[in-house]
């Protein structure tokens, strides 16, 4: 399907990233400069009981992927990671080169061979691979299942919302736009043939602010169901962004402070609907 949008024309297929065939089709009809892999099976807690479908989708659908760009000769691909390949690490902030050997989930597990499996195909078939490491992306349309979506509409709901260990876990909270203009900055990237970089705010978030952040600008209070921590989670993320900054130029701008207001906007606009 073409569509027309702010930035010109593009065409929608609907299709899933493990079946080779179906990408191959679109691939047939289009010559590809750079591909933006940002598909995948998302989520720690729903891997721990799905492992298998995570590994299909996030895998599997990855090296489809990485096979396409070798077949058509692609010369760019940018992976979308995740923070959570760092798994519980005692260094922070959380840098490139840190050791990612130790993932306690199925779903950073996926992420970190899909890192290892970009640096297979760049070198061995010359195509550059920028890995992006997302830290806990929010904002417009972010996924219902978590916490600053589910958080928002339970709170407006006046029902309760989990907090998992005492509210101290801390996480780099990213507003999407300026994961946006890291995104668009690896696409232009002419460095190494391969390369990894964090994409955070580089500022971290206690949940029990980020509850009275939500209750300030929701204009309601939250019930808390405490809960154990829960298998899977990390204590705190936290991202080192010199890199991003010097090779890519990235430079977010949004506040936890700032970006809750915008995504608190959307939501209201979006529950009218």
């Amino acid at each position: 399907m073409k569509a027309v949008g702010e930035t010109g024309e593009f065409r929608f297929v609907e299709a899933d990233i493990r079946c080779s065939d179906k990408l191959r089709d679109v691939f047939d009809d289009v010559a590809f400069d750079c591909i933006v892999h940002l598909a995948a099976r998302a989520g720690v807690r729903p891997s721990l009981s799905q492992p298998k479908l995570y590994a299909e989708t996030n895998i599997d659908g990855t090296l489809n992927l990485l096979e396409l760009a070798r077949d058509f000769e692609v010369p760019q691909f940018i992976f979308g990671s995740s923070s959570s390949v760092y798994g519980i690490n005692g260094k922070v902030p959380f840098a490139e080169d840190d050791r990612i050997h130790q993932p306690i989930s199925p779903y950073a597990s996926t992420k970190v061979a899909g890192e290892l499996f970009c640096h297979t195909y760049s070198h061995l078939f010359d195509i550059r691979t920028v890995c992006l490491r997302f830290f806990t992306v929010y904002g417009a349309r972010q996924r219902p299942d978590l916490a600053i979506h589910k958080f928002s509409r339970l709170i407006t709901e006046g029902k309760p919302i989990q907090m998992f260990g005492d509210g101290t876990t801390r996480r780099d909270y990213t507003y999407v736009d300026d994961i946006i203009q890291g995104v668009r900055a690896a696409i232009d990237y002419d460095g190494a043939k391969h390369e990894v970089f964090n994409l955070g705010e580089s500022d971290t978030v206690e949940l029990v602010r980020l509850i009275e952040i939500l209750e300030e600008n929701l204009g309601e209070k939250a019930i808390i169901d405490r809960q154990p921590m829960q298998p899977g989670d990390v204590p705190v993320t936290y991202a080192d962004i010199s890199k991003a900054k010097t090779l890519l130029g990235y430079d977010p701008k949004t506040k936890i402070e700032d970006g809750i207001p915008k995504f608190v906007e959307w939501f209201r606009v979006a529950n009218l609907k």
